[in-house]
């Protein structure tokens, strides 16, 4: 890529950008160095990368790169034999941290949201552990090598902290004396050239022996070494010398372990440059609100939205582009400052940042192509000191593009044909044009030739294309529109300022008729198109609404579907409440019934029959009882007979019509009972058989307690219901009679009565056992019960 078009498009204020956000020296070495690259597969590797940190950034956060330095100088240092001091060690120790951290951050990523590429390239990084506990073993986070680095070491530092103290002592004593004291500038002891001195004043230097080492800026103090310690001072002095020596040992160890693995640290911290470049690019993106674009090879360009990433947010507007598919050159027309070189700009650095690997300034679905490379010809090349024109210099440039571009280029020219004669620069423009797309490039082009304008609408593959102007507020609105010629609009500014209809007419009847059709053709254009995008925006409008309406009304059908669950899962839990209330009290009622049988005799009276009744309307759920109201319009009353199956429902029970009481009741057969029910309190389940209406048999439960109750019950030639009834009064009667035993005869024939009984016996709560009869019994024709 020709490097020009890095300076033409400011592709090096992106890489600025980026080097800020990379943490470690490598990802801004990296950084500095990035370039497009033109290999298709190769760009979606790289945008591939970038899109893992992207994500990795979103869900988790990048790794942290705290720690991580270069070591490369270093490394290569030790590896030919020389000598790392404490901080190129340290430096060492924490970048193998900071690598096992980073190594283990993308691999617990990995784990959870797939990212290939980060995971392949971290998971080489290599396992440098012991080499890294051996120096934070020996240095510690200021650079100094600690008394655990060997053994010698700490024995001569437990040598020297005596020395000192001896010393120290030595020269307390000493500058305590009333003798020397007086002698003394201050009463303190200092250091001097790693000896130990007190400072004494100059006129006593002939009455005080030793050594002076300093002196003060004025001269009136001397620092002296006294002669007492210089034997201990120069012992000193020799064991700093051995522990120097030490060091200098344990350093060359040190440094011998980093060059044996040279080569693995070496690509270790290139890998964790690369790891910081990618997430360096990651950060960018999201500073930049950048999306990844979709890449291809075959010169399509569309841009959604495209946003020039170096003007500010609040003042950029977005472009739409399409280049490639059914144009591949587009013009554009229109005045100055209506934003036809940023256009031209933001085209070309999007996609140079694409080829790099970069995600752009665009909405999703924004696709760019991979060129063999771009040339751009923007802005005024005039060179003072070649003594070159406007037009010279375009040209120079122009005919360099010429030359180098292929039909895998992107091709970016601003003002075409400017500087000189207007028919022959109109011309030259066309010739140009003509040239680069034959070729087959990709081009976008800007001009004020109005001739360029018809050789757009004429050419195939070629479009015209104009930067919108806002003639009431005499400004552009910076918005590209394509498809659509630009226009002067000049008459419309020099009218907007107040110029003189007169010279307004004139100047208009100057205007040839040609050129006057073709902007009022454009005139038109641009108002139907703004009606259109009008009625778009409208519609867009409308349809956001409606989508808004819908949304809500969904979501206010959900909040009410969830509300008719909760009260119906509410009514269905209240009503069983209610339900086993009501059975509980029912079989209250109907155990005092039995007793009052038992105690009583053969006979319950009927007033007490009524009370029990009212006992079970008590009972009744009132909050559930459908009203004689509702059951009519439900379902209409038909004339209810003796022998009718009817259901009760303010006992909740089943029945049969004994005999009708007057027009209003009925006596009803529940069971045991006989009962006197109002009409409007029961609805007809079953009409009675029309073989034999009157032939059903009942029992009464007013009996004398000398009546013979009988301990079986014949069932032959009745159906399964109608002998269900007859066993349930049956049992009821046995029971309220002591019986132990009862038999069933329901003969052999299909078996229906007899697995019919059999189930309703296995159910019923008096009944304890049943059994088919034994030889002389009845055999299968008789099922035996006992009574609990």
């Amino acid at each position: 890529m020709d490097e020009k078009i890095f300076k033409t498009m400011e592709y090096r204020k992106i890489i600025d950008q980026l080097i800020h956000f990379a943490q470690t020296p490598m990802g801004k070495q990296a950084a500095e160095s990035l370039a497009p690259v033109s290999d298709l597969e190769d760009v979606k590797r790289l945008l591939q990368a970038t899109d893992e940190a992207f994500n990795v950034d979103r869900l988790k956060g990048a790794p942290g790169f705290g720690g991580i330095v270069d070591i490369t100088p270093a490394v290569k240092r030790a590896r030919i034999g020389g000598t790392l001091n404490p901080h190129e060690l340290f430096g060492v120790a924490t970048t193998l941290e900071g690598s096992r951290r980073v190594k283990k951050y993308i691999a617990a990523v990995h784990e959870e949201h797939e990212v290939e590429l980060l995971f392949v390239l971290s998971d080489a990084l290599s396992d440098q552990k012991p080499l890294e506990d051996a120096i934070k073993r020996c240095i510690d986070e200021s650079g100094e090598v600690l008394d655990s680095a060997s053994p010698e070491l700490a024995q001569i530092r437990r040598e020297l902290r005596g020395g000192e103290v001896r010393i120290r002592e030595k020269l307390d004593a000493m500058i305590r004396s009333s003798s020397v004291a007086k002698m003394l500038q201050d009463q303190l002891i200092t250091i001097r050239g790693d000896r130990f001195v007190i400072p004494v004043k100059a006129e006593y230097r002939s009455h005080f022996g030793g050594i002076v080492h300093d002196q003060s800026g004025s001269g009136a103090t001397l620092f002296i070494e006294p002669e007492s310690i210089v034997a201990m001072n120069n012992k000193l002095r020799e064991t700093r010398l051995k522990e120097e020596r030490e060091i200098e040992v344990i350093l060359q160890k040190l440094t011998a372990a980093v060059g044996d693995q040279a080569e693995l640290l070496l690509y270790d911290s290139d890998v964790l440059g690369q790891l910081d470049f990618i997430f360096a690019k990651a950060r960018l993106a999201r500073e930049m609100k950048a999306t990844l674009p979709r890449m291809n090879d075959r010169g399509f360009l569309k841009l959604k939205k495209g946003r020039h990433p170096l003007i500010a947010a609040d003042k950029v507007v977005p472009t739409d582009v399409e280049l490639g598919n059914q144009y591949t050159t587009i013009i554009v027309t229109g005045p100055n400052t209506g934003g036809k070189t940023v256009t031209l700009k933001t085209i070309g650095l999007l996609s140079l940042m694409a080829m790099s690997g970069l995600f752009v300034p665009a909405e999703d679905g924004s696709q760019l192509c991979v060129f063999d490379a771009i040339y751009a010809d923007i802005g005024d090349e005039q060179s003072i000191e070649q003594s070159l024109s406007t037009f010279s210099s375009h040209m120079t440039n122009i005919i360099s593009i010429l030359r180098k571009m292929t039909p895998k280029s992107l091709v970016l020219l601003d003002e075409l044909g400017a500087g000189t004669d207007p028919a022959e620069g109109s011309a030259l423009a066309v010739a140009i044009l003509e040239h680069i797309h034959g070729l087959g490039c990709r081009m976008v082009a800007t001009t004020h030739y109005s001739e360029l304008k018809a050789y757009a609408y004429e050419r195939k593959g070629v479009i015209n294309a104009s930067m919108e102007f806002d003639v009431n507020t005499l400004s552009p609105t910076y918005r590209l529109l394509v498809g659509v010629p630009g226009r002067s609009n000049a008459f419309a500014i020099a009218e907007r300022l107040g110029l003189p209809e007169k010279i307004l007419e004139y100047a208009r009847g100057e205007v040839k008729e040609e050129d006057l059709r073709v902007e009022n053709m454009i005139a038109s254009l641009e108002e139907n198109r703004l009606g259109a995008e009008q009625e778009r925006e409208s519609a867009e409008k409308l349809r956001r609404e409606l989508e808004a309406l819908r949304t809500r009304h969904a979501a206010e059908l959900e909040k009410l579907e969830q509300q008719r669950d909760k009260h119906l899962e509410r009514a269905e839990a209240d009503a069983a409440a209610i339900v086993a209330k009501a059975r509980q009290e029912a079989e209250r009622i109907i155990a005092d019934l039995r007793k009052m049988a038992q105690e009583e005799g053969a006979a319950v009276k009927e007033h007490k029959l009524i009370a029990a009744r009212k006992q079970l309307d008590e009972a009744e759920p009132q909050q559930r009882k459908k009203t004689a109201a509702g059951r009519k319009a439900a379902k209409p009353p038909r004339q209810i007979e003796p022998g009718d199956e009817v259901m009760v429902y303010s006992l909740n029970q089943k029945g049969h019509v004994v005999e009708l009481a007057g027009s209003r009741e009925a006596v009803v057969q529940l069971g045991i009972m006989k009962m006197k029910v109002s009409l409007d309190d029961m609805e007809l389940i079953a009409q009675a058989p029309a073989s034999k209406p009157a032939q059903r048999t009942v029992t009464n439960v007013k009996r004398s307690r000398d009546d013979q109750v009988r301990s079986e019950l014949d069932l032959r030639g009745a159906n399964l219901e109608e002998a269900l009834i007859e066993v349930d009064r049956f049992i009821d009667e046995a029971y309220l009679a002591n019986l132990g035993q009862i038999y069933i005869i329901h003969g052999k024939g299909t078996g229906v009565l007899r697995t019919g009984i059999s189930d309703y016996l296995r159910k019923h709560k008096h009944i304890k056992s049943y059994r088919l009869g034994n030889y002389g019994e009845g055999g299968t024709g008789v099922t035996v019960a006992e009574l609990k």
